[in-house]
């Protein structure tokens, strides 16, 4: 029955069962677990310094204490306002300890954001570091909002020797000055403690763990709320999927920030449940990155798209050794073909790529390590994930094998709903006629014979041009073929007569140029005549990305209207 139900159970991997059993756990569980199997195995190299999984353990422990001494009940919001660094993985960990719900935030949002974000999450408390561009938009959160005391950790505490004593001195312009008041905790008197936290009566599958912001395309983003059962599946999900990892002895590079969901889960509660030793950069410098890479020879190594077309198109590339690497998740965005072949060539590293959203915590697809990765497939539903191509239109029709329609996700990951939010809620999780929940992504795609799906485009990002639609996925992709581009977006701009129809912006490859005329040509054989930019960008600069290294189509269409 399930044979001829769910078509990717044909050539599911043989190692990977897709009805595994699922315990229920809060999320922390897996810190606890990998502290006691794996304690002196290394947990986290940051800039040089070096924690084991006990000491991680530890210190999340003696946070958490503090967190209850403080005040701290079941179910109040701390926000986590950091970059990639020790304090990040101890203080989510610590904050679920005490039965607090972890809120991540973008350090690039602007003073109104955060200050609507802090507002309508109820953020009592933030973690945040003494560095000025930080610190001092805290500061004025804690005089301007809801929040009642900002935690300051110490960078300088969290490198090693003998960079601690010289960052104070040599980057002094960065470093806050801290106001110290009864509003302030300083993070080494918050675990100044035995660690003997009361540990809280959770509920999994109800209790929230996180409150995720989506990124959104127009307005404020919405907060996702993930529960320790919707994370904690999530993650073993993955961890059955990647049975190839050996535990407690490889590497993984981790250069996506941790606030984002896909770092979140695919990267750090990964990394714990696998007893990985996670390499953190504060941030992404393609010089560095490489150099990690050459020197400390991590093997696994997630980014988006971006990330690993940069590395493609660096003149440093050459100069370090890819080796080490056995496989490159990619998410977060669409993996152009040429992108994934270019970097599979030059460093000998498989890329396989993923698909999942801030709702389904994230991961619901997955390409395979070993056996068929088809030309652009986001690959096949995780354990317990039940991929749906519905009607469009109608929400409710199953599509027919190799039909488009909008993808649709159940199974454990999918959140509880958003935050406050109802009406958006009612939107996007929808009852199906067995009473269960389905989660309605809003990407249009295409599930093969064999269950192998393919994400086609964004129903908002949807051309409609003279009543014909455009998908810019598609048109992107024809585009990445060229050798001379380096990075492309594609979007609809409004038009009289037609409604809308598409541009293209461009980066070349540094070197090259490249004329309209010939890139229309290049494209004839390739798209429609229908799809075929009416206009072009072509820029010298990078396009515009998120914070987590996306192409960022929301910022070059504000870009044109300005």
């Amino acid at each position: 029955m399930k044979q001829a139900q769910y078509p990717w159970l044909k050539n599911y991997p043989s190692n990977v069962d897709w009805d595994m059993d699922i315990d229920v756990q809060p999320i922390f569980h897996i810190l606890q677990e990998t502290a006691a199997k794996y304690p002196d195995k290394p947990a986290f190299d940051f800039l040089g310094k070096k924690y084991n999984w006990q000491e991680i353990y530890d210190l999340s422990r003696k946070m958490a204490k503090g967190l209850q001494d403080e005040g701290i009940k079941k179910g109040d919001k701390i926000g986590l306002f950091l970059p990639n660094c020790p304090y990040f993985i101890i203080s989510y960990f610590a904050i679920l300890m005490s039965g607090a719900v972890v809120v991540n935030l973008n350090p690039l949002y602007a003073i109104d954001e955060l200050s609507t974000l802090i507002e309508d999450s109820e953020i009592d408390k933030i973690v945040t570091l003494d560095i000025k561009m930080l610190y001092e938009k805290m500061d004025k959160m804690l005089h301007a909002t809801r929040l009642s005391k900002l935690i300051i950790c110490s960078f300088a505490d969290v490198l090693p020797f003998p960079k601690n004593l010289i960052f104070p001195i040599v980057k002094r312009k960065e470093v806050a000055n801290v106001n110290s008041s009864n509003r302030t905790i300083f993070y080494s008197d918050l675990i100044d403690n035995d660690g003997n936290f009361d540990a809280p009566q959770i509920n999994p599958e109800e209790d929230l763990a996180v409150l995720q912001f989506t990124g959104g395309t127009t307005g404020l983003p919405k907060a996702a709320m993930l529960t320790h059962q919707n994370i904690y599946a999530n993650v073993r999900q993955a961890q059955s999927w990647f049975y190839q990892i050996e535990r407690g002895e490889q590497k993984i590079l981790c250069i996506l920030p941790f606030f984002h969901v896909f770092a979140m889960t695919a990267i750090m509660n990964f990394s714990v449940v696998n007893a990985l030793e996670i390499i953190a950069m504060p941030r992404f410098d393609i010089k560095d990155a490489l150099g990690i890479i050459h020197k400390k020879k991590p093997e696994i190594f997630p980014a988006v798209p971006a990330i690993y077309s940069a590395i493609n198109n660096s003149p440093l590339r050459k100069k370090f050794d890819l080796s080490s690497l056995k496989f490159c998740l990619a998410g977060g965005a669409p993996l152009p073909q040429q992108v994934k072949s270019k970097f599979e060539e030059n460093s000998g590293c498989v890329v396989i790529e993923g698909y999942g959203l801030t709702e389904s915590s994230p991961v619901a697809c997955v390409n395979t390590l070993e056996g068929e990765n088809k030309t652009g497939s986001i690959g096949l539903p995780l354990p317990n994930t039940i991929i749906e191509i519905i009607n469009a239109d109608d929400k409710q029709t199953h599509m027919p094998v190799g039909e488009r329609g909008e993808l649709c996700i159940r199974g454990p990951q999918v959140m509880k709903g958003y935050w406050n939010n109802q009406v958006a809620t009612d939107e996007v999780l929808r009852k199906t006629d067995d009473g269960d929940v389905r989660l309605h992504t809003g990407d249009i795609a295409i599930m093969d014979e064999d269950g192998h799906l393919f994400i086609v485009d964004r129903l908002k990002d949807m051309i409609i041009t003279n009543s014909y639609n455009v998908y810019p996925r598609n048109v992107e992709e024809a585009i990445y073929k060229h050798p001379s581009v380096e990075e492309c977006i594609v979007a609809g701009i409004p038009d009289d007569r037609r409604g809308e129809i598409v541009k293209a912006w461009i980066k070349l490859k540094d070197g090259r140029e490249l004329l309209v005329s010939d890139l229309k040509e290049f494209l004839k054989d390739k798209i429609s005549p229908m799809e075929i930019p009416r206009r072009f960008e072509v820029r010298d600069e990078a396009l515009p990305k998120t914070m987590i290294g996306k192409l960022s189509k929301k910022d070059v269409l504000a870009q044109e209207t300005s």
